[in-house]
């Protein structure tokens, strides 16, 4: 389970995930991530991960992270010749791609890529 999500102005996300590991489902690996990257001061992330894991012999594991964007990345990305607004959208591709490699339905795909470039 992988859960990604960009906020900016005043937006608010809930990432409340839960992973259920059967007692039957004996070495299975799992895990569960999700992150969240603010854009601004007024938006807040709440991550609620839940493992609910039942069997004795499995790996699992769970993370979750809340930041903002770097500024010593921006100043890395302007001291060598880049905008800042290309800076902050080659910054948020990056945290992007990890996801937008999974989908593979065309159309959503590019509905993703064209939400990104209006941040």
């Amino acid at each position: 389970m992988l859960y990604k999500g960009i906020l900016n102005k005043k937006s608010q996300a809930v990432f409340n995930g839960r992973l259920y590991v059967a007692k039957d489902a004996q070495k299975i690996e799992a895990q569960q991530s999700n992150h969240h990257l603010l854009l601004s001061a007024d938006s807040e992330a709440y991550s609620k991960p839940e493992l609910e894991i039942y069997a004795d012999d499995v790996k699992c594991k769970h993370g979750a992270s809340t930041g903002q964007l770097d500024p010593e990345t921006i100043f890395y990305l302007r001291s060598r010749g880049i905008s800042q607004s290309e800076a902050i959208q080659m910054i948020l591709r990056g945290f992007a791609d990890e996801v937008l490699q999974d989908i593979h339905h065309d159309s959503v795909k590019t509905r993703m890529q064209e939400r990104l470039r209006c941040i």
